[in-house]
Order: structure tokens, then sequence, then C-alpha cells
């Protein structure tokens, strides 16, 4: 399987449209990366809450329990200590969802940012290429195969004008020297016919 032409215009052109292909999805998955960055800046009020939020737990927990030492009133002090210590879990748990929230915000948004332009790169630049590599493919197993550069032959005469013109003319024309087989002709013909394929004569 022959990945490029061997003709420099269209193996230029191949390597040009690949390094292209390349250089998008490299820079949409940079740009994906750097707005992800961007959001995860969201998230430091939440990681700033959740801080807090544990500290505030962990002071009031210590002051329960120093509480709870106090003779016969200890465990009354107790209570609405653990109370607001709970309460303070409650802000570092907030905190932690809102980190959570943001993260997948920008989990999502960098998947979009990635898997869409690649996508349309794909989409423009994978057909051609699956198609060149194709028809090379073809025009090489014809031109091995018996009968193969009749086969050749009458391609290039369906092709283009412009190749057809540069060649020598026969009497009675390019495609009235090829019914009668003539063996010249129909090899400036396979040799139309696999330049046109990018291919070497």
């Amino acid at each position: 399987m022959r990945l490029y032409a061997q003709t420099p215009a269209r193996r230029n052109r191949q390597v040009l449209g690949d390094l292209l292909a390349a250089a998008l999805t490299a820079a949409a998955v940079w740009f994906a990366l750097a707005a992800h960055e961007v959001i995860m800046v969201l998230a430091e009020p939440g990681r700033k809450v959740e801080s807090s939020g544990d500290s505030l737990a962990s002071e009031l927990d210590n002051a329960g329990d120093a509480a709870s030492k106090v003779p016969l009133v200890g465990d009354l002090l107790k209570k609405p200590l653990q109370s607001a210590a709970d309460a303070g879990t409650g802000f570092a748990d907030a905190g932690q969802s809102l980190q959570d929230g943001v993260s997948q915000v920008a989990t999502l948004t960098a998947t979009a940012l990635i898997v869409i332009p690649v996508f349309f790169v794909l989409l423009l630049w994978l057909p051609p290429r699956l198609r060149w590599i194709r028809r090379s493919a073809t025009v090489r197993r014809l031109a091995e195969a018996p009968g193969g550069a009749d086969l050749l032959a009458l391609r290039a005469l369906n092709g283009s004008l412009r190749d057809l013109a540069a060649l020598p003319a026969p009497p009675g024309g390019l495609a009235d020297a090829w019914r009668r087989g003539d063996q010249r002709v129909i090899a400036d013909l396979c040799a139309v016919a696999r330049k046109q394929a990018g291919l070497r004569p």
C-alpha cells in the first residue's frame, strides 16, 4: 500500500495536507487544554470554601472536646459546638461540590473543543487521502494484471483532455489507435493514467 504519490507535485500537496491536518489537530488540542485551565480557575473559590469549612469544623470539634471536659455542663456546651462543626463540614462539602461542577464543565468543554474540530479535519482530509490510496492501488493492480494495460488506456481516454493533448496523435486519433490495439498508443495512455494517479510511468 502506497501512502504518497510518486509524482513530486501531487506528493508535495499530500505532504502539505497531512502536515496541515496534524497542525490543526495539535492546535485544537492545545486550545482545548488552555480553555480547560482557564475554566478550572473558577474552582478556586470552591477550594477556599472547602479549606475554610474543614478548618472551621476542625476548630469547633476541638472546642467541643475541650468544652465536654467542663464539669456538670460539659455535654450542654459540646452540643452547639458539635452542630456548628457539622455546619462547617457542610461548607466544606459545598466547596467540594463547586469544584466538582467546575471540573465537569471544564472537561466537557475541552472534550468538545477537541472532538468537533478534529472531526471536521478528518472529514475534509481523510476521505481524499483514502480515495487516492485506493485509486493508486487499483491502477497498480491493473498495470500488473493481464489485459490491464488496455483498461488503463481506456481510463486515460476518459480522463483529462489536457493530458491527452500532450500525446502525439496517430492517424485516426488516439481512440481509434486504442481500438486497433496499437501497443505504442496503449503504452502512452497507460503512462498518462499512471501520471493522473500520481504514479511514475
